[in-house]
């Protein structure tokens, strides 16, 4: 207990100390920073900001009051992390949920970790910071992943090492964003899965997925149910379009279709569209194989 009391008190002492105009701590080399900056300080609540740069913009509000219920019994146990911007004003790096509930049950004061640092690290670390969360929705997830690459500028290799996650992972994410804007919201709002999600990016069209969507909700399909919807849409999709695209090969075509396949001892495949072009097409079964084909076709 008396170690606990020393550290609270520590906190004002140091909370003090930002308050003195003629030690105003603007960076990590000023006077008394290395004091401060790293420490669990007590800084007035209303001397602190949101992050405009939360990536998450909606808070869960029976979850944020029973938060708030817990911080009014025990206090606050996890200090949130904020950044100096000016003399007495903070920012918000990590811990919203904690200040909102502590407004909420009037606190004055918060412990507080304070970092110095410019708008694109101060982004970093909220982005970071959000993505680790447990209770993120994949749309969330892939929102956060894309806005590290494209504002900080990290490749996709770059941020599976800041994050700890694999570049499979992290591009299954990113392609959800592909999806109907409707079918995100869907996600959002809890109707259905990253699975269901990933089944339906395999659906160019979206009305396609739409239409899919739409069987999930009102029939409150599996994933497996789902992909399998998917693949009988694709396939359906693929029969009609090699219908509408292809034609009746030529009977000169197909005669030097003939001596093509005696000629390179393989069966030469041929398809014609409409408009009268098409492509030939030859197999081979091995590497060996193909340089076989490659001596023959360049006269060797």
């Amino acid at each position: 207990m008396a170690k606990a009391t020393k550290k609270q008190a520590l906190g004002r002492g140091l909370s003090a100390l930002l308050k003195d105009p003629d030690n105003d701590i603007k960076s990590a080399k000023d006077k008394n920073a290395d004091k401060v900056v790293g420490s669990i300080v007590e800084l007035d609540i209303e001397a602190i900001e949101v992050n405009p740069f939360q990536p998450r913009t909606s808070f869960n509000e029976d979850a944020l009051q029973e938060l708030a219920s817990s911080i009014k019994e025990l206090g606050v146990i996890q200090p949130i992390t904020v950044r100096k911007i000016d003399f007495n004003k903070y920012q918000l790096v990590s811990g919203e949920r904690r200040y909102r509930a502590s407004k909420l049950v009037g606190l004055k004061t918060i412990p507080a970790y304070i970092r110095i640092a410019n708008d694109q690290e101060s982004l970093e670390m909220a982005l970071v910071e959000n993505i680790q969360r447990q209770d993120l929705d994949p749309i969330e997830i892939a929102l956060s992943y894309q806005r590290l690459l494209d504002e900080i500028d990290l490749t996709q290799e770059q941020l599976s090492d800041r994050i700890g996650k694999n570049r499979s992972t992290i591009a299954n994410y990113l392609r959800l964003l592909k999806l109907d804007p409707i079918i995100q919201t869907g996600m959002r709002d809890g109707f259905l899965s990253m699975g269901h999600g990933r089944a339906l990016i395999n659906l160019e069209k979206l009305d396609e997925q739409l239409s899919i969507y739409e069987k999930i909700i009102a029939n409150s399909l599996s994933v497996r149910e789902t992909e399998k919807l998917v693949r009988e849409n694709q396939q359906k999709s693929s029969g009609s379009s090699k219908k509408s695209t292809t034609s009746k090969v030529p009977k000169e075509i197909k005669g030097a279709v003939k001596n093509f396949s005696e000629y390179f001892g393989a069966k030469v495949d041929v398809k014609v569209s409409k408009k009268g072009n098409g492509k030939l097409i030859i197999p081979f079964s091995s590497e060996e194989d193909f340089n076989r084909l490659k001596k023959l076709i360049e006269g060797e």
